[in-house]
């Protein structure tokens, strides 16, 4: 799981321009890092490619808010 949270962790201050320390399990996409639709769709794109866990569908995506919400879902799916 931590290494889950931290390659997340990089690629979303990356892409947001945020402190990789500021991001934390509770973070949440919307309210703290200010995504839009457009970012959380290039969000996803990114997250499939780097952990190789291929299409996510609309109704896993509506269960994710928070980075820790993120973190759990690509871990349940790593460790299948």
């Amino acid at each position: 799981m931590n290494d889950v949270f931290a390659k997340l962790q990089d690629m979303l201050a990356t892409q947001f321009a945020a402190d990789p320390e500021e991001i934390t399990l509770e973070t949440s996409f919307e309210d703290d890092l200010g995504a839009d639709s457009v970012d959380l769709v290039e969000l996803v794109m990114a997250i499939e490619e780097e952990f190789d866990v291929g299409e996510i569908g609309e109704e896993e995506l509506s269960s994710l808010h928070t980075v820790g919400d993120c973190v759990d879902f690509l871990s349940s799916k790593l460790n299948k």
